[in-house]
């Protein structure tokens, strides 16, 4: 098997890759001790039963991705991944590019009726009929040299790959769904979903209280933690763990002595740049004026949902599913059932192919356009008048 390790062998097969109409790609990376993942290694396969199947090394001082990044941008040839939301991620983070045309297998596998969230390890017995060696599943790939095993484990995650995506290439095609997996693909492929904004950061802190003085405060030391952590390049929890956090946005402390009675704050924390980011976060958030408080969206709570409808969605739901042959969560979270129970009609599970797989008649059901009827094992849509 080979290892790339200059930019000039990258180059070519890159420029190979160019010539065909797709390339499987996977990477394995660490995140642990960091804020943003480290790249470790990065899985290459053309096509073909026998296509070349190579690693490169990220690691290696002196190469170059720029040849991968000018092949994600050549968008005659399709990268195929399977769940690519973290390796979009550090592609994102490193050079702000996009793989282009891109198909996620994973996605497609729930389109095709493989069910929700289907891994990678299910597709390869199911569609590859082959098993794979999980051995090396949990290794740190930083390490250098690495072994026989962890390279072999590494290719085939791209090898095998290359089936699934044709097997489910020739499923969408047939089935007309193509359009269903590029919407999902969409989502991937904006830039907002990989952004953290700082003075966002306090809405991902889950708080029973909904006090504007204490999220103002849980604003404040969100908004430090995320940005200290990710100058720094570390966990945002070797910063300070959420229940922590909340705790000091309930103590409010606002001298050293005060901080260090904290009972769940850690050690490194309670001194140094740290400890003066809190206290200064903390009086920040005590300063905060009444109109500048967090608004916390209250309108989950606040719904007026009709039970029996939201029944009922349910059940047409589980219909609309069966009948697709998609997972039920795909197209609609329960959630998302009771806002339309509510009378909001706008969300996800209204529009695109969810729309037309689900929301038309989930909307005919509002009105009382149609009924349902169970028959047999099945439940089946009946028009109204």
């Amino acid at each position: 098997m080979q290892t790339i390790t200059t930019t000039e062998a990258l180059a070519r097969f890159c420029e190979a890759a160019k010539a065909g109409p797709y390339v499987t790609l996977d990477t394995e990376f660490l995140r642990e001790r960091t804020y943003w993942s480290k790249l470790c290694l990065i899985q290459m396969a053309l096509p073909g039963h026998k296509g070349e199947a190579v690693l490169v090394d990220p690691l290696v001082e002196g190469l170059s991705l720029e040849p991968l990044y000018d092949l994600f941008r050549h968008e005659a040839t399709v990268k195929v991944f399977h769940a690519a939301r973290q390796d979009l991620e550090i592609f994102f983070v490193e050079a702000g590019v996009f793989p282009k045309p891109l198909f996620d297998t994973q996605i497609a596998a729930m389109v095709c009726g493989f069910g929700e969230q289907v891994g990678y390890e299910t597709l390869v017995k199911k569609i590859a009929r082959e098993s794979l060696d999980k051995t090396s599943r949990f290794t740190d790939w930083s390490r250098r040299p690495l072994t026989e095993a962890q390279s072999t484990y590494a290719l085939a995650d791209v090898t095998h790959l290359r089936v699934i995506y044709e097997h489910l290439a020739r499923d969408l095609k047939k089935s007309g769904r193509e359009a269903w997996v590029e919407e999902e693909v969409a989502i991937l492929l904006n830039p907002e979903t990989y952004i953290t904004r700082p003075e966002e950061a306090w809405m991902k802190v889950k708080t029973r209280t909904t006090s504007g003085r204490f999220l103002a405060v849980v604003r404040e030391l969100a908004r430090f933690r995320e940005g200290y952590a990710q100058a720094r390049n570390i966990p945002r929890s070797r910063v300070c763990k959420d229940d922590a956090l909340l705790e000091l946005a309930s103590t409010k402390p606002t001298t050293l002595e005060e901080l260090g009675k904290s009972r769940l704050l850690l050690r490194e924390a309670r001194r140094g740049e740290i400890a003066e980011g809190i206290l200064q976060a903390v009086k920040e958030g005590l300063a905060a004026k009444p109109e500048d408080f967090p608004k916390v969206d209250e309108s989950r709570e606040q719904l007026q949902v009709n039970t029996a409808l939201a029944d009922l969605l349910r059940v047409l739901l589980k219909a609309k599913s069966e009948e697709a042959g998609v997972a039920p969560k795909l197209i609609a979270s329960s959630g998302e059932l009771d806002e339309i129970a509510a009378g909001k009609y706008h969300g996800a599970a209204m529009q695109g192919w969810r729309g037309e797989v689900f929301g038309a008649d989930a909307m005919r059901l509002v009105r009382g356009e149609i009924a349902l009827s169970a028959i047999g094992g099945a439940v089946k849509v009946v028009p109204v008048g």
